[in-house]
C-alpha cells in the first residue's frame, strides 16, 4: 500500500469534514500548484516530481475506516472515517512534464475534482514538487556553472532515505550525468557511479606505504568498470599521485583503457592540485586519465575553478545539491482558484503574494527557435484562441503596460505547457522515461536565451498574463474591497 498520500497535514481533514457535513465534498474545485518566486535570485525553476504526484492522486483511496481513526478518533468522526475509505481521485489533472522550466505564477499542476478530493492531496503534492524542485532547480545551476560533467554524490547529507533516492532523481533531470544512489539506478534508472571512500584505503594498512596495495587491490577486483582512485587518504602530491601512476602502469592500464579511468581530488587547492596531478600524469604517459573533484562543492566554487582554468574533468557535488543548500525550501503553494464556475482569489496585503483567479493555461512563444515569451491565459479567452490560431498578439508586462512586444501572425510558434495526465480519474497518455526527462530539460534550456541561463544576474524572461485574467482578477479585489468598505 502506498501511504504518501496520507503523508498530510491533519487540518487538510478537519476541513474536509465540514465539506462533507456542508454538503461542499463533491461540488467542483479548481486547485493550481505554483511558486510566487524562484530561488537565488533567479527567476525560473526545472520542473520535477509531477509523475510521482499523480501516482500519489491515483493512489488516493486505499485505506479501511480503521486507518483513519489513529488520527480522526470519536463517534462524530465515524461517517466521515467510513467515506474517507472510499475516497477514489475521479478528477482531472494537467501538469507540466518533469524537465520544464516554470516561471513564478504558472501553474505548475491544474487539479480539477470534486473539492474534497483536491482538498485532500495538498499536503504531499506540496511535499514532493517542494523537495524535487528544489534539488532539480540547483542541480541546474551547478551544471550550469561547467560545461563538465557533475556527478551528485549527495544521498549521506539528504534529510532520509526518501529524500535521497528522489533528489538523486530530480538532479538527473536538473542535468546532472549520474548519481551515486543505488536505489535511484534501481526505482528510476538514473546512471549510478561510485569510487571509493579513505576507509577503503586505510583497511589495508595505516601508512602511505600500503596506499599502493589498496589501488593494485581495487583496480584487479574492478577491472573492466570505470576506475577511479581518491588520492588525498595521506597526501595528494607526495603519496597519492604516484601510487595511482604506478597502480595503473602496473595493472596493464593505459589510455585505450575503457570505460574509463581517473584519480580524484577530495581536499586542498583543486585548482593547485588538479594542474599539478595533469602535469605529473601527462608526463608518465597517462594523459587520458580523467580528473574528478569534490569537496563541499557548489556552482560558485565550480565556476570560480574553471575561471582558473583548474585541470578538473568532471565534478561530484553532495549536498548543495541533495538539500539544495542555498535555499533549501522551495516555495511552492498550492491555491484554491475556482469553485465551480465562479473564480476566487485570496486577497493580500502583499502584492506580491496575488495570484491569479480561474481556470487557466500557459503558453510559450517561440521565434526561430528561441523561447520569447510565456503568457497565462484563462482557457478559452481571446488571447488564447489568438494564439492557437497564429494571429497576431500584443503582450505586455502585468505591472508595466509600457513593456510590451507584439508577433505578427504567423511570425512565431507555440506550445501549452500543462499536459493532461488524469482525465475524469483515468492516467492520460504513457510517462516518458527518465533519460527522455532529462533530455526535455536539455533542449528546454538550450532555446532560451544565453542571458537568461546565466548563474549570476541573469536577464528575466517575459513573463505575462493575459488582459482577460488580469481584469478577471482586478474585477475580483475590487468586488471584495468594495465589500469591506461596506461593511
Amino acid at each position: 500500500m502506498n501511504q504518501t498520500p496520507y503523508c498530510s497535514d491533519k487540518y487538510q481533514y478537519t476541513m474536509s469534514k465540514t465539506f462533507m457535513d456542508s454538503g461542499l465534498d463533491r461540488r467542483e474545485a479548481i486547485f493550481n500548484l505554483l511558486f510566487r518566486k524562484a530561488p537565488d535570485r533567479n527567476n525560473w525553476a526545472v520542473v520535477s516530481g509531477t509523475r510521482d504526484a499523480v501516482a500519489v492522486a491515483m493512489a488516493l483511496g486505499d485505506r479501511p475506516a480503521s486507518f483513519f481513526e489513529g488520527f480522526l478518533p470519536g463517534d462524530h468522526y465515524s461517517a466521515f472515517r467510513e467515506h474517507l475509505s472510499t475516497v477514489r481521485f475521479t478528477g482531472t489533472i494537467w501538469a507540466m512534464e518533469e524537465g520544464e522550466i516554470a516561471f513564478p505564477g504558472q501553474p505548475i499542476m491544474i487539479i480539477k475534482a470534486p473539492l474534497l478530493q483536491a482538498q485532500l492531496l495538498e499536503t504531499p503534492l506540496l511535499c514532493i514538487l517542494n523537495h524535487q524542485m528544489a534539488v532539480a532547480t540547483k542541480a541546474s545551476r551547478v551544471c550550469r556553472s561547467t560545461s563538465k560533467p557533475v556527478s551528485e554524490f549527495g544521498s549521506r547529507r539528504a534529510h532520509g532515505p526518501w529524500a535521497a533516492e528522489h533528489g538523486a532523481k530530480a538532479a538527473y533531470i536538473g542535468g546532472c550525468a549520474n548519481s551515486s544512489n543505488v536505489l535511484a539506478k534501481t526505482h528510476y534508472d538514473v546512471p549510478c557511479v561510485g569510487t571509493m571512500a579513505h576507509s577503503f584505503v586505510l583497511a589495508f594498512g595505516p601508512t602511505p606505504a600500503f596506499e599502493y596495495d589498496a589501488f593494485t587491490a581495487y583496480i584487479k577486483s574492478h577491472y573492466g568498470e570505470p576506475l577511479v582512485l581518491l588520492l588525498d587518504t595521506y597526501d595528494t602530491l607526495k603519496s597519492g599521485i604516484h601510487n595511482a601512476i604506478k597502480a595503473f602502469k602496473d595493472c596493464g592500464i593505459d589510455n585505450g583503457y575503457r570505460p574509463m579511468f581517473g584519480i580524484r581530488l577530495d581536499s586542498g587547492d583543486l585548482a593547485y592540485l588538479s594542474t599539478a596531478c595533469r602535469n605529473l600524469l601527462n608526463q608518465s604517459g597517462l594523459t587520458e586519465c580523467k580528473i574528478m573533484a569534490s569537496n563541499a562543492l557548489d556552482e560558485y566554487l565550480i565556476a570560480d575553478l574553471e575561471r582558473q582554468h583548474a585541470a578538473i574533468d568532471c565534478y561530484g557535488v553532495g549536498d548543495a545539491i541533495a538539500t539544495s543548500k542555498h535555499n533549501p525550501c522551495f516555495g511552492n503553494i498550492y491555491k484554491l482558484v475556482q469553485m465551480g464556475d465562479q473564480p476566487v482569489l485570496k486577497r493580500s496585503e502583499d502584492k506580491g503574494k496575488l495570484i491569479n483567479p480561474g481556470f487557466q493555461r500557459t503558453y510559450r512563444i517561440f521565434q526561430e527557435g528561441e523561447c520569447k515569451a510565456d503568457v497565462s491565459c484563462l482557457v478559452g479567452d481571446a488571447l488564447s484562441r489568438n494564439i492557437e490560431e497564429g494571429a497576431s498578439i500584443l503582450l505586455h508586462d502585468e505591472l508595466d503596460h509600457s513593456k510590451q512586444a507584439r508577433y505578427a501572425a504567423g511570425s512565431y510558434s507555440y506550445k501549452v505547457l500543462q499536459k493532461l495526465m488524469v482525465d475524469q480519474g483515468v492516467l492520460h497518455g504513457s510517462e516518458p522515461s527518465i533519460h527522455q526527462k532529462r533530455s526535455y530539460y536539455l533542449s528546454n534550456l538550450a532555446q532560451f536565451n544565453p542571458t537568461e541561463r546565466r548563474i549570476i544576474n541573469p536577464h528575466f524572461h517575459k513573463v505575462d498574463i493575459s488582459d482577460e485574467l488580469y481584469q478577471l482578477k482586478i474585477n475580483l479585489l475590487h468586488d471584495i474591497q468594495r465589500q469591506l468598505n461596506s461593511d
